[in-house]
C-alpha cells in the first residue's frame, strides 16, 4: 500500500458517479477538493460522515470547497444512498479499488481480532494546482466538516 503526503501531487483519476457520468480530477480543478474515502453506504459511520458533509455542504462551498465521496460500492447503491440522505454532492463508484489503490487508501483491517482487506476511512484536501494540502487519516465522522474548517484556521 502507498501512502501519500501533504505535498504529493494528488494522482489523477477518473471514475463513474452516480448519475453514470465520467468525472475526472480535473473537474475539480477551480476549487479545494474534498475527496473523502469510505468503506460502504449505509453504514452507522460512513452515514454519519456523508450527511455531516452534507449539513454544511453550503459553508464549504462558501470556503471554497467542493465533496467528493469515493467507495467501492457500485452506482446503483450510491444512487439509493444520495437519494436516502438528499446528499448534494456526487459519489464514485470504485468497484474495483483503482482510485482507492492509488491514494493508497485499500488495505488490511482488523476488527475485533479479525483480518480483512478495505477501505481505510481518509480524506485528502487537494488545492487548486492538485496537490494534496491536508491528509485526515483518523476521521471524527460526526463532525468531519468542523475537523476541516478547523485546520485552516
Amino acid at each position: 500500500m502507498i501512502e501519500l503526503k501533504v505535498g504529493d501531487k494528488a494522482p489523477f483519476f477518473t471514475g463513474i458517479n452516480q448519475d453514470k457520468k465520467k468525472i475526472s480530477l480535473l473537474d475539480y480543478a477551480d476549487k479545494k477538493l474534498i475527496l473523502f474515502f469510505y468503506p460502504k453506504d449505509n453504514t452507522p459511520g460512513c452515514t454519519a460522515e456523508s450527511c455531516n458533509l452534507n449539513s454544511n455542504y453550503q459553508t464549504l462551498g462558501e470556503q471554497g470547497f467542493q465533496v467528493l465521496g469515493v467507495s467501492p460500492d457500485s452506482v446503483n447503491s450510491h444512487i439509493r444512498f444520495i437519494t436516502t440522505y438528499n446528499l448534494c454532492f456526487d459519489l464514485i463508484a470504485d468497484t474495483d479499488k483503482v482510485l482507492a489503490n492509488d491514494y493508497g487508501v485499500f488495505g488490511e483491517k482488523k476488527f475485533m481480532g479479525r483480518k480483512y482487506m478495505g477501505i481505510h476511512r481518509t480524506t485528502f484536501i487537494i488545492n487548486t494546482d492538485q496537490i494534496i494540502e491536508k491528509i485526515f487519516r483518523k476521521v471524527d465522522t460526526k463532525n468531519h466538516s468542523k475537523q476541516i474548517l478547523e485546520s485552516y484556521k
